[in-house]
């Protein structure tokens, strides 16, 4: 009989799990704000994910550690998320390394590998930044930009037009029914 994995898990089941066990993460950091809690120690294989929020949207985000109270300085850290392209970003939170990825699974991983073997932190703000390294993820990103921006910019050509005519098409519409 096989053994169930994580990782032969369907990958719906993976899902659900990642969000349950995101979800038990975010209630555990609420209450270490709220208050004190007993000490842990992390596993071998501890990933924590919590959202940062920087209330402050005309800076770029700050690359600082949450508190130590809620994040041990020795626990890697990285920073997950999106810059004005859409693209995924990986941050190590010291500036060692980080990258541009197509995908935020490949983020993630990204951060896995270089935390591995004990694990680390993922820590997601809200707002988007850029990367103020050098680039040590998908290097096919510098040539995806450009098409990406231009795919973007006929995309919402397309969607304006389309609006147009939709209008155009209400109008006469109405003009009929009216006459």
């Amino acid at each position: 009989m096989t053994a169930i994995t994580f990782m032969n898990m369907p990958s719906a089941l993976r899902g659900m799990l990642d969000a349950l066990v995101s979800s038990w993460m975010r209630q555990a950091a609420a209450q270490a704000e709220q208050g004190p809690s007993p000490q842990c120690t992390p596993s071998t294989d501890t990933f924590i994910a919590m959202p940062l929020a920087y209330p402050n949207f005309s800076e770029p985000p700050p690359f600082q550690l949450p508190d130590p109270g809620v994040l041990n300085a020795s626990i890697p850290a990285f920073f997950i998320g999106r810059d004005q392209d859409g693209f995924w970003l990986a941050r190590d939170a010291k500036g060692k390394t980080g990258g541009i990825f197509l995908l935020e699974s490949s983020a993630l991983a990204f951060a896995r590998r270089h935390c591995a073997p004990s694990g680390g932190a993922t820590i997601f703000p809200s707002e988007k930044f850029e990367l103020d390294l050098e680039n040590q993820g998908n290097p096919l990103i510098v040539c995806l930009r450009p098409l990406k921006r231009l795919a973007t910019r006929a995309w919402l050509r397309v969607a304006d037009l389309a609006g147009k005519i939709a209008e155009a098409a209400e109008r006469r519409f109405r003009d009929f029914h009216a006459q």
